[in-house]
């Protein structure tokens, strides 16, 4: 069963990437927040599943901490970006 973790594990991690080169590469500000976003939800997979892996389930408290502090950094910027204009 350790394997399906892993394998997993490995899946989130290549998601990840792909999630921070569209952030990179997006061509408006919503897009890239959008994959900012993204990266921190599978963030809060990968702690989660990597708590799992190594018999920690304390690592479920703080994937669940990281998902909150990413909800109300989204707001915060999504309210910044709402009465400034961005930059493109």
């Amino acid at each position: 069963m350790t394997e399906v973790y892993t394998a997993v594990t490995i899946a989130i991690l290549v998601v990840m990437a792909m999630a921070l080169a569209r952030a990179i590469s997006a061509p408006t500000v919503y897009d890239r927040i959008l994959g900012v976003n993204m990266f921190g939800t599978k963030t809060v997979l990968f702690i989660a599943v990597g708590g799992y892996l190594m018999g920690r389930p304390d690592f479920l408290d703080i994937a669940i901490v990281y998902a909150l502090i990413n909800f109300i950094g989204m707001v915060a910027v999504l309210r910044f970006f709402e009465y400034t204009a961005p930059i493109d």
